[in-house]
């Protein structure tokens, strides 16, 4: 059977039953991290505007956890704006997988009066068709311009709540194809407001998918793998795997083999392992600035692509910059929501420690973490001539083959909901997540 529907039918079957209990767990820290930055990011400008441009009537799905309502479309579309907002979520799959499919989900079974069983299903449907789209191109989609969250994001989306609305195979692969006519975002966009409007944008695509798929709206049953399909259009090299076998779906987890790594940082993944490497340095050796003649980063030629912003002007920008990661790091030893502002970034001995970092690049790339190096590293020159160097980080802590203790996970969490002025306690909302499987969207919305 060819991949568009194959998928369909994959997601048509899928029950919380068939999950496999890792796969649950993996869902569940989706879960639990999103709407910690959904809620953190909820007062950005960037879903603000949004919810003002749409201006939605209440609705039956939660905007952030607010106790304020609209239609789900927009929910999503807004929550999605969110909890992207911050570049403070989780990365899985090339992107940012679950700031599509929690928003979407969310806003859907609230509707749908479903609970977390049929919610833990949907993102894992969602997961694994998002991972073999993007397991079937070995090209470097950031270099070709694409954002993978907005491109592989809608059709993930348009999956989960194809399962989440229970539609037969045939309807489900309808749901696929026409996600896969919305799928977009672009690079040149990074570090504005519209990086994360494609995940928002990716969610509500996603779920009016399922919606018009459901009423009979139709689509072509091999949108995915058709030679001016999805895998052709988006492929950076013209070279993806269009005809191959698909993995035994059900048997075989994409989610299981890759997981989910969370952010320590708000900031754009790219800079993660040498803000590692930079604070594990300074733990051995606490320099000052004044010590300080010349810090060098090497990291991969795509992850430079990617941190566009060598002298950024606004906290938005700094996310995308590795200059600004290393001198906050030196300045406050940290890498929190309090140093990625305006304020602190125009700081004087910030913007001065900035032009002394250099990034040397390089295409030495990990067979595995697409994009990125095998290992990024720090080296510092001091005024005195001595050279420092950092261990080598070949994975970020918060990654899934490092992961964060559950301790750390809610101090996140709670960080997250303080910086949001949420109207739930942290430790209520996160025993809610904990125990989701038993209880409603709505139950577990309600403030």
């Amino acid at each position: 059977m060819a991949l568009t529907q194959e998928l369909g039918r994959f997601v048509a079957g899928l029950t919380f039953e068939k999950l496999p209990k890792e796969a649950v767990e993996i869902a569940r820290t989706g879960l639990i991290d999103t709407i910690a930055t959904m809620i953190a990011g909820a007062h950005d400008p960037a879903p603000q505007l949004l919810r003002k441009g749409l201006s939605p009537a209440p609705g039956n799905a939660s905007l952030y956890f607010s106790g304020e309502t609209c239609a789900a479309p927009e929910a999503a579309w807004i929550n999605g704006t969110a909890g992207h907002a911050l570049d403070y979520d989780d990365v899985g799959c090339r992107g940012h997988v679950s700031t599509v499919l929690v928003p979407a989900i969310l806003a859907e079974a609230e509707t749908l009066g479903l609970g977390g069983r049929e919610m833990f299903a949907a993102y894992v449907a969602g997961y694994e068709t998002w991972a073999e789209l993007a397991r079937r191109d070995p090209g470097h989609h950031h270099v070709k311009g694409w954002h993978p969250t907005g491109i592989f994001g809608a059709i993930g989306a348009g999956a989960a709540c194809a399962a989440l609305r229970r539609l037969d195979p045939d309807r489900a692969t309808m749901a696929i194809a026409l996600s896969a006519s919305q799928a977009g975002g672009i690079m040149a966009n990074f570090g504005t407001m519209t990086k994360p409007f494609h995940a928002g944008r990716a969610a509500h695509a996603g779920l009016v998918s399922a919606r018009l798929a459901e009423l009979g709206f139709t689509a072509a049953p091999d949108a995915l793998e058709h030679p001016q399909g999805f895998l052709s259009a988006v492929s950076p090299d013209g070279k993806p795997d269009r005809e191959g076998p698909c993995p035994d779906f059900g048997n075989e987890w994409h989610i299981l083999k890759q997981g989910l790594s969370i952010k320590k940082y708000p900031a754009c993944y790219c800079t993660h392992r040498a803000l590692d490497a930079m604070l594990e340095l300074l733990g051995r050796r606490p320099l000052q600035p004044a010590q300080i003649g010349k810090i060098t980063v090497s990291i991969s030629k795509t992850h430079s692509l990617i941190l566009r912003n060598h002298a950024p002007q606004t906290g938005l920008e700094a996310k995308f910059s590795m200059e600004f990661a290393m001198a906050a790091a030196v300045i406050s030893r940290r890498a929190s929501l309090a140093e990625y502002t305006d304020e602190f970034l125009r700081r004087p001995e910030v913007q001065e420690l900035m032009r002394r970092v250099a990034i040397v690049t390089n295409e030495n790339y990990d067979p595995v973490a697409v994009g990125a190096s095998v290992f990024d590293q720090v080296t510092i020159e001091l005024t005195s001539g001595e050279l420092v160097e950092s261990e080598q980080v070949r994975r970020a802590r918060g990654h899934a083959e490092r992961p964060l203790g559950e301790g750390e996970l809610f101090d996140k969490f709670r960080t997250c909901l303080d910086a949001g002025h949420a109207r739930i306690s942290p430790e209520r909302l996160f025993d809610r997540l904990r125990k989701l499987e038993t209880i409603s969207a709505r139950e577990l919305t309600a403030v």
